[in-house]
Formats: C-alpha cells, sequence, structure tokens
C-alpha cells in the first residue's frame, strides 16, 4: 500500500523519527503512515506519498512533487530548504513552530538567571573546594530585548513577566504588538536606541537577509559593555569575528551560545577557550515532548490537506 505519510529517515535532535511515525499513527489510524529507515527507501517511496515530513526533502522529493501535497518540516527554521523550487511546484511547506516554545525559553530564563547568579564562579569555586562567597546580580530591573516574537520570542517574554524586568520586543509588524512593554521593528535606528538600554539581548529570530549579521561591531558598541547575549536564533544572526573581538575587548560580559557560525562549532575555534561564554550544541529544542507536540500540528495539517478539515494550514511557509 502507498503511503499517505512518509516520515524520513534523519532523527531529531538524536530522537528516533520511528518514535515520531508512532506519534503520528496514533494520531491518523486511518491513513497509512510509513517510517523510511534508509535513504534508499527513501527514494523509493516518496514518490507515492501525499505528505512527507522531516528535516529536509530528498533530492528525488521535487521530481515527485506531483503526488507530494505538503512536505512538513520537523524543524522551525527553514533557511536550509529549497522554498522556492517547492512553491514553484505547488508543494505547501509547513515548519515546527510552536514546539519550542516551552523548552527553548526554559534554556534562555536559565542562561539570563546563570549569568545574574554568577553560577559559572560557584562552579569554580566548588571544584577548587573553596567556600568564599563573591558579588553577584540580580535580573529583577534589568532590560531584556528580545529579537523575533515568534512562538519562542513570546514565550520568553510570557516567562519573563514575573521577573520584574522591563522588556523590548523586536519584530516585523511592531504594530501587532505582543507581551513586551515595548515593541519595535528591525529599523536600524530603533535597534540601536534599544541596544543602548539593554542588558540582556536574547536573539530568537529566523535567520533572513534583514537578520543575518544583525549584531555586527556596530551592535556590540552600542550594548552596554555588562550586557550579555543569549542566542537561541541562528548562528549566522550574529557577526562571529564581532563578537570575538567584544569579548576579548570586555565590551561585553558574556555571551551564551546555542547556535554558532559555523556550527558545529570547530573544536579550535576561539570562542570555546572564554570563560565567560557558554556553548551549548545547538541543544536548547532537546525536549521528550518534541514529537507529541510535533504530531498534533502535523496530524492536523495532514487532515487539512486530505480535506478533512476545512481549516487553514497550520505554520505555512510556503
Amino acid at each position: 500500500m502507498s503511503p499517505d505519510v512518509l516520515v524520513l529517515s534523519r532523527n531529531v535532535h538524536a530522537m528516533p523519527m520511528a518514535d515520531y511515525a508512532d506519534r503520528l499513527r496514533e494520531r491518523l489510524p486511518d491513513l497509512e503512515v510509513v517510517h523510511a529507515r534508509t535513504p534508499a527507501e527513501e527514494a523509493e517511496l516518496v514518490g507515492e506519498a501525499t505528505v512527507v515530513t522531516g528535516h529536509a526533502p530528498p533530492d528525488d522529493l521535487l521530481d515527485a512533487a506531483d503526488a507530494v501535497d505538503l512536505f512538513a518540516c520537523t524543524y522551525a527554521g527553514t533557511d536550509h530548504l529549497p522554498l522556492d523550487e517547492l512553491e514553484s511546484r505547488d508543494v505547501v511547506v509547513t515548519n515546527a513552530s510552536g514546539v519550542h516554545g516551552p523548552n527553548v525559553s526554559e534554556h534562555t530564563i536559565a542562561m539570563l538567571l546563570a549569568f545574574a547568579h554568577r553560577l559559572d564562579e560557584s562552579r569554580r569555586r566548588q571544584e577548587r573546594n573553596r567556600w568564599q562567597s563573591f558579588p553577584t546580580d540580580e535580573l529583577y530591573g534589568s532590560t531584556v530585548t528580545v529579537v523575533g516574537m515568534g512562538a519562542i520570542g513570546t514565550a520568553v517574554l510570557e516567562r519573563l513577566d514575573g521577573f520584574g524586568v522591563e522588556t523590548i520586543g523586536v519584530r516585523h509588524s511592531p504594530e501587532k504588538g505582543g507581551p513586551a512593554d515595548e515593541v519595535i521593528g528591525y529599523d536600524e535606528e530603533a535597534l540601536m536606541d534599544a541596544f543602548v538600554e539593554t542588558d540582556h539581548l536574547v536573539l530568537a529570530c529566523p535567520l533572513t537577509e534583514t537578520t543575518r549579521g544583525l549584531v555586527d561591531e556596530a551592535a556590540f558598541h552600542a550594548l552596554p559593555p555588562d550586557a550579555v547575549l543569549v542566542n537561541v536564533a541562528r548562528g549566522p544572526v550574529v557577526d562571529t569575528d564581532a563578537l570575538v573581538s567584544a569579548l576579548r575587548a570586555n565590551e561585553l560580559r558574556g555571551a551564551a551560545l546555542d547556535v554558532t557560525d559555523p556550527e558545529p562549532l570547530p573544536a579550535e575555534h576561539p570562542l570555546w577557550d572564554f570563560e565567560n561564554v557558554r556553548i551549548t550544541p545547538h541543544n536548547a529544542g532537546q525536549t521528550p515532548a518534541y514529537y507529541e507536540r510535533l504530531a498534533d500540528i502535523v496530524a492536523e495539517n495532514v487532515r487539512r490537506v486530505l480535506g478533512e478539515r476545512d481549516d487553514p494550514i497550520e505554520n505555512r511557509v510556503v
């Protein structure tokens, strides 16, 4: 039997895609959900499926696009996808926006608190068996700027609400507002004015022509020297050379990087050597609930593509 839904082979955050296929089967018991375990199986089955879901479409998908109506990306970011080609072939593309809100926002809050309370220093003193107090700071009363107000940025702002901070949100359509004390657009002058007031800069935006290299040398000069950068967006949103220069010149209190440019970060890269840089291997999106949340979104969209629901496609990118 031809698959209605084809689940591709590449795992998400080292979690088996077979588990994702099982979650989809639970939600789509009347449809044929097939997990392609190898690239060879993908090539064999991709032309027979109505819906394909995974990290990126195999090369064969574009040739088989007459049969494929929906490609459901298993990641929130879609900058790695051939969107123009998929659109030209009338393939609907969706992403995993909304899946990462709780986990990535918790990761972000954890990093902000770790810097404010200098948990790195407490760890160093523990390793040396030193019972000696040291000065710390508070998140309370600071200004946090969150660039990007999608599912992740919004979740970060909502969780900051109880910390007594001033928040600035940045989005393409500032007139839409959001859960921030002030919402601005990507106008360079407005951004620089915001950076001057920023104690903690959180990047949670997609990688676009507008956001590529957004945090550059000028941005680091505008930020206060005791500001903290947290990047859970994409590595190229930050100019890496400018970041290294700012750290070397003590123009930044520190950085928490879940994403880097390049990625993976080479072992010899200077960012590894800074004591005030926290690097996680694109791990903020890790959660045991990932496939549950993703399957909820994708299963509903499958129903809509098949004409069983009249609602618009959720998380549509193309």
